[in-house]
């Protein structure tokens, strides 16, 4: 159960697994500015929810993931307002990539723009098949301004993330899955039940080894290799006295399934 009501997107979380719907599917999910404050304080819910333990984010409608900014209510703010709704779709970017927690987009439709880049700041990206990415900007006059740029050719490399930007071209899901952007594409009816059997696996998990795993991944990838390493050291000293070892360990012995606790901010150090 969650706490707060939405009126352009929904959120569920049951069995440890958040999901979030964008809910604009008559303007393509496009990030409007309510939508946006919306998410962000969806993401936040999420984060503070000890039993979400995977979030997946997808869009209502089969036609679109999210199609980015909504270009005709942009159109209708002043420089600041535009710089304030840029800003703020850059934070709900931030935000998912930052969440302890492992996330999954379930890209069922047309990724543009800004709705490319808050793909882009998942941990996975699964695809229905009919699905195109792209980063359109450039042809309107601006560049992907909520992390495209940065996340982009971390993922498919520089040459590629530049061909897409410079041109602003669309890939289908054939291209995206060969390029390394998504991880996973399936027919559109088995999108949403592939990436909630992904999650249900890692929910399965123990939350704190997951966290912590993560968090040496990303800190890893933008670290010196020592830096890395030094981070791995002091994750493994944490989990490898934790009340979550314990139960893995009787677990194993016992040749049964682990059942892992919660994970309230307090037992991450």
């Amino acid at each position: 159960m969650h706490a707060t009501s939405y009126e352009q997107l929904t959120l569920e979380i049951a069995d440890h697994i958040a999901l979030i719907t964008l809910n604009r599917p008559e303007r393509m999910n496009a990030m409007g500015v309510q939508l946006t404050r919306e998410l962000q304080i969806a993401l936040n819910e999420v984060a503070s929810n000890p039993e979400a333990r995977v979030l997946i984010l997808t869009g209502a409608g089969g036609r679109a993931f999210c199609t980015g900014a909504d270009l005709k209510e942009r159109a209708s703010l002043d420089a600041a307002g535009r710089w304030a709704h840029n800003r703020a779709i850059n934070d709900c970017g931030n935000t998912l990539a930052r969440m302890a927690i492992p996330t999954i987009a379930a890209v069922n439709g047309m990724a543009l723009g800004g709705g490319c880049e808050i793909s882009l700041a998942c941990d996975f990206r699964l695809a229905a098949d009919h699905v195109e990415f792209g980063l359109p900007e450039v042809g309107l006059g601006v560049i992907p301004g909520a992390g495209g740029t940065q996340r982009l050719p971390r993922l498919i490399g520089a040459t590629r993330a530049k061909e897409l930007i410079f041109t602003g071209r669309r890939i289908g899901a054939d291209v995206a899955l060969e390029w390394g952007l998504v991880s996973q594409v399936t027919s559109a009816d088995r999108l949403l039940s592939t990436a909630q059997e992904f999650a249900a696996l890692i929910a399965r998990r123990s939350p704190l080894a997951v966290t912590y795993a993560k968090a040496a991944i990303d800190i890893g990838l933008e670290s010196s290799l020592e830096q890395g390493q030094r981070y791995e050291t002091s994750a493994m000293r944490a989990v490898i006295t934790s009340e979550d070892y314990q139960i893995g360990l009787a677990a194993f012995a016992a040749k049964e399934e682990p059942v892992f606790p919660p994970l309230p901010a307090q037992r991450i150090v």
